[in-house]
């Protein structure tokens, strides 16, 4: 293992790897929470998986609700895969070492799958506002080449504007430390043990902050804006109360991941007096949503558990809805 403090302070001199310490201050116990952390980890594997799986085995469920959050749960899968393998490693095997390449990769992927969940998310919240406020037009607009082409576009918009993250980070000269007081490959973390300057790199992470995520938030805002201001002017109870719970599960969703998001961020920013706060908020930001998802849809969603019954052949007494 090539540990570049045991090299001469060169200019010339790059890192073949960095190390990840793990969880600051607690590098001692860290173990102790790695039986939470993938019990939470298979739980969201599990549930995200069934969900795919049900979504797909129901006729009923062929519709867009269910189909962006069959594509969430995919994405929930891929955004907890991208640093439990390696985290757990860490905690079990003390297995701290990452290459260059292999830890770029991961900074990419996060910063994907984050962004293409605000983007799926932003989507949903679309298609509750077209269901609310506009129902009679909802089956010729909101179609199944709607969902087709908002994923693809989803996923071009993620996969091209993160792609400078990784690479902006791996044009930097990394020419003393590398160890870095984290369990995962964060783009500050890493890019701060660079010896040349990162002012591009710190610039593109806040502009695609605001790109991506700030303006799927405000727009996923408006959208409840316009179906809170169409329910109110309905004088029905009943007719809000259903409305209301139809979009019910997404809105508890939205409100997790945004807060989680703006939580993480001001950790960061006040992290140097307990650095582990920050760390730990990371990690869990990118666990516990892929768990919390499918369970918050599951509770709400009648159809979805109907779904779940007949998977598991456990419909004979359900009735047929």
């Amino acid at each position: 293992m090539d540990i570049s403090q045991n090299a001469p302070n060169s200019s010339r001199f790059q890192v073949s790897n960095f190390i990840l310490m793990g969880l600051p201050g607690i590098h001692e116990w860290q173990h102790w929470l790695s039986l939470p952390l993938a019990l939470i980890y298979f739980l969201a594997l599990g549930a995200n998986t069934l969900i795919v799986i049900t979504v797909h085995h129901e006729h009923n469920l062929h519709q867009p609700m269910y189909q962006f959050l069959s594509i969430l749960a995919i994405v929930d899968i891929g955004l907890a895969t991208t640093i439990m393998p390696k985290i757990l490693a860490i905690f079990w095997f003390d297995v701290k070492a990452i290459s260059l390449p292999e830890c770029f990769t991961q900074i990419y992927a996060v910063h994907c799958f984050i962004s293409m969940e605000s983007g799926i998310f932003l989507c949903m919240a679309m298609d509750r506002y077209v269901a609310i406020c506009h129902p009679l037009q909802y089956s010729s607009i909101v179609t199944e080449a709607f969902v087709v082409k908002a994923t693809v576009f989803m996923v071009l918009r993620n996969v091209l504007l993160t792609i400078p993250v990784p690479i902006l980070a791996a044009q930097r000269h990394y020419c003393s430390r590398n160890e870095i007081e984290h369990c995962m490959c964060s783009n500050p973390g890493v890019t701060g043990l660079a010896c040349d300057d990162i002012t591009i790199n710190r610039f593109y992470q806040l502009a695609l902050a605001w790109v991506l995520g700030g303006s799927d938030m405000v727009l996923v805002f408006i959208s409840y804006v316009l179906i809170f201001r169409s329910v109110l002017r309905v004088n029905s109870t009943e007719a809000i109360v259903k409305a209301l719970s139809t979009c019910s599960s997404h809105l508890i969703l939205i409100l997790f991941f945004y807060t989680t998001i703006v939580v993480v961020s001001i950790a960061h920013l006040a992290g140097k007096a307990v650095p582990i706060f920050p760390v730990l908020l990371n990690v869990l930001n990118i666990v516990i949503p892929p768990a919390l998802n499918p369970m918050v849809y599951a509770l709400r969603a009648q159809e979805l558990r109907v779904g779940f019954q007949r998977v598991f052949g456990l419909d004979k007494n359900v009735s047929q809805k």
